[in-house]
């Protein structure tokens, strides 16, 4: 039998009746967009993650944006943002017409290195995009520290972590925004596209739920040109059951990286590095090796998948070539090594032996 990376299907199983009636209601609601589901989600997870504000979004990507065009970020400004990471985080940098300005990560944790951070910034630095990569949150404290230093807008990156925290503070309530993707693999799935933003002031909120809907607060009046970036009632409902079962789901999670980490023992491998300042939810159970292609082949002949999150940092992509070249050594030795196993609430014992037993074999 195949073992796949994630296994969206049995979380569905696991929880059919409950979310059949959450889609049930909606649809026999009538309420499609901007509506009761929605709101609800938004109060409960800025319940859940201590944020002053959440604001629901179609996607990761624009959790991403909106919060630098609310913090009025735009051309002739610098955005740092950690090299090793989803495409996405520069991504939105980009679309304001501003330059993400790309720094090295810790090689132990793959976050930003807050020395790396510091280095990167110049007079025309305006934010901080901090990643907290496969689960575990970035040195928030530090980074926090400079960001203040420098009168600079911090922004969290949580599209792997919710429910992660850092020194009892759960990430997304640390920066000045903080933005979450609900995309189907994420430790809370939707069943599509779908993502939130934190934010501290009620300004930027009242801003961002502007944004989000065409640039209006007010039916056809419209204060600024905006985007259709609306959370849909379907999505959100499906959401807010999976909330409710998410802290078990994550410390599933946390048993399979523990299992994992007693059967893998003794090999060549870097395992995962957890800091100790809060949990690691393990997004991904992700390993360094200098075979890691000879690994992946053997894990492929015997049906179990893996990924390489990410075989190219963002400073060598072709699409920020124009940039120039900069020299992130970390970040470049990481993407030639990684390799992520797979991981899910629902992964059993002895599929974890069978991909551990693998692995041991060539590593």
């Amino acid at each position: 039998m195949n073992i796949p990376m994630v296994d969206p299907a049995r979380e569905y199983r696991e929880l059919k009746s409950e979310i059949d009636a959450a889609i049930g209601r909606v649809l026999a609601s009538g309420r499609f967009v901007l509506g009761p589901e929605g709101e609800s989600l938004e109060h409960e997870l800025a319940a859940f993650l201590g944020a002053g504000h959440a604001v629901g979004v179609n996607s990761g990507t624009d959790a991403l944006h909106l919060p630098l065009v609310a913090a009025g970020i735009g051309p002739g400004d610098e955005v740092v943002i950690p090299a090793f990471t989803f495409f996405a985080t520069g991504e939105a940098v980009s679309y304001t017409g501003a330059t993400p300005v790309f720094a090295d990560v810790d090689p132990g944790t793959y976050n930003l290195d807050p020395a790396a951070l510091l280095r990167s910034i110049t007079r025309k630095t305006k934010a901080v995009i901090a990643v907290h990569l496969f689960g575990q949150c970035a040195p928030l404290d530090r980074i926090a520290e400079i960001c203040n230093a420098h009168k600079v807008v911090l922004i969290e990156d949580c599209a792997q972590c919710i429910g992660a925290d850092y020194d009892g503070r759960r990430a997304g309530s640390w920066g000045d925004f903080g933005g979450f993707s609900f995309y189907p693999t994420k430790n809370l799935a939707a069943a599509g596209d779908a993502g939130l933003i934190t934010a501290k002031s009620e300004e930027h909120a009242r801003t961002l739920r502007m944004l989000r809907h065409h640039g209006s607060r007010q039916t056809y009046l419209h204060e600024r040109v905006g985007w259709n970036s609306r959370l849909d009632e379907l999505q959100a409902a499906v959401l807010r059951v999976k909330l409710k079962h998410l802290a078990r789901f994550n410390e599933a999670r946390r048993t399979v990286a523990k299992r994992y980490r007693e059967r893998l023992a003794g090999t060549n491998l870097t395992l995962p590095a957890e800091h100790g300042r809060g949990a690691h939810v393990y997004h991904q159970f992700t390993v360094r090796s200098e075979r890691r292609d000879v690994i992946r082949d053997a894990l492929a002949k015997d049906g179990i998948a893996s990924s390489v999150f990410y075989p190219m940092p963002l400073h060598k992509q072709p699409a920020y070539a124009s940039l120039g070249k900069v020299e992130l050594p970390v970040s470049e030795n990481v993407s030639k090594s990684v390799l992520s196993l797979p991981i899910h609430p629902f992964l059993d014992d002895a599929s974890i032996d069978r991909i551990a037993a693998c692995v041991r074999k060539v590593a």
